[in-house]
């Protein structure tokens, strides 16, 4: 009889053969970044590094108290072990306590490798500094009271965060990009695409709390806000599917645009693109309603916006197929959960921002979070029966 394998994540630096080869259980996956970074920074300050996995234990602590998850505690214990070792053998180097050694190494890591290294270095490893700098700045709002960190080590911070999001990792479209955009950029038919993509005007932004990455008001208001950020701030996609999608649907739109095209430059889709791409992808779903003799919910209201509309249809579909798993080898079942979907909430949630104010929607919002968290759930069930 043999034993099964433990889920493990290996968050040993692939470029560095660190003798700090963690390996964390699946259930703690959300400390592996920490863990990575100390095993990068561990060389240039030990110290740092000591203190980035003592936070790690604290927060792996939090996530299972008991720790019964499988692995935890043999990982616990023996971080637990390293701990205490490190804790005597390492000092602080650049001042004479933890709060001001892990500030003072911040400063300089900003310094040297985001403002000197960022006209030097290629994009992905700024990805990779910036993404380093991001955890130091975590581990150092838990080492440092909240009113000893000055100002600058702020400033340094709210600028890393909008620098993590200008190298944000893409597929084809370097939608973020802070270099010279890239030709495919350049193309009309990509141009016209995202501009039809962006036209959020007339929707009602939730009123409602979840944890969708553009739920934040400032992240709104943003120039590319689109169709997609809505749909993830009404249905908490996650942040990687929409990314996904939102490619996907960019580069369906500019090669279906682009056929039989006589003008150079352009700014609009034709009217016929939209629709013709809506066929495509609700052949299955319509031939699904009609076998069950009930009614399509793709409806195009009067008075509304057809092509955004139909946008939102495309990119909801879009979205659910992107994190149904399994489920997207069982075609009936993405019809039934967009079906669903769309019943109770999206065709009502479009109706109120046509007729009502935000703060009527929060209600219906809630319905259809709630009502999205059902229906895939109960799809995951009949998948396991």
């Amino acid at each position: 009889m043999s034993r099964a394998q433990k889920m493990f994540v290996d968050v040993q630096d692939e470029d560095s053969s660190a003798i700090d080869s963690e390996l964390v259980p699946s259930s703690l996956a959300a400390i592996a970044p920490v863990l990575r970074v100390a095993n990068q920074i561990e060389k240039d300050n030990p110290r740092v590094a000591y203190l980035c996995r003592f936070h790690a234990f604290e927060k792996a602590h939090r996530m299972d108290p008991p720790s019964s998850g499988r692995g935890v505690r043999q990982f616990k214990t023996h971080l637990l072990h390293k701990l205490e070792k490190e804790e005597e053998k390492t000092k602080p180097q650049l001042a004479r306590n933890d709060p001001s050694e892990i500030m003072a190494y911040y400063q300089n890591f900003y310094n040297e490798k985001i403002k000197e290294g960022q006209y030097a270095k290629k994009p992905e490893e700024m990805a990779k500094i910036l993404q380093i700098a991001s955890v130091l700045y975590d581990v150092l709002k838990t080492v440092v009271p909240p009113e000893k960190v000055d100002d600058q080590t702020h400033r340094y911070a709210e600028d890393v965060q909008r620098k993590r999001e200008q190298y944000e990792h893409y597929n084809i479209l370097p939608l973020n990009a802070v270099e010279a955009k890239a030709a495919i950029m350049e193309l009309p038919e990509i141009k016209a695409a995202l501009r039809a993509l962006r036209n959020v005007q007339n929707l009602s932004m939730p009123s409602v709390t979840t944890n969708a990455p553009h739920d934040l008001p400032e992240e709104r208001n943003k120039s590319g806000f689109d169709i997609l950020d809505w749909l993830s701030s009404v249905f908490g996609f996650q942040k990687g599917n929409v990314a996904n999608q939102r490619e996907h649907l960019i580069l369906l739109l500019a090669n279906m645009d682009v056929r039989k095209r006589d003008l150079v430059v352009y700014t609009q889709l034709r009217s016929s693109t939209v629709q013709k791409l809506m066929d495509k992808i609700f052949k299955n779903y319509w031939s699904w309603c009609k076998y069950l003799c009930c009614e399509q919910n793709t409806r195009i209201p009067q008075g509304s916006h057809k092509q955004q509309l139909q946008l939102i249809y495309i990119g909801l579909y879009l979205l659910i197929w992107g994190e149904a798993s399994n489920i997207r080898f069982m075609p009936e079942c993405i019809c039934y959960i967009f079906h669903k979907v769309s019943l109770l909430s999206l065709n009502t949630i479009v109706d109120l921002s046509i007729l009502y104010p935000l703060s009527g929607t929060s209600f219906f919002m809630s319905c259809s979070i709630i009502s999205w968290n059902v229906e895939v759930s109960l799809c995951f069930r009949l998948v396991e029966l």
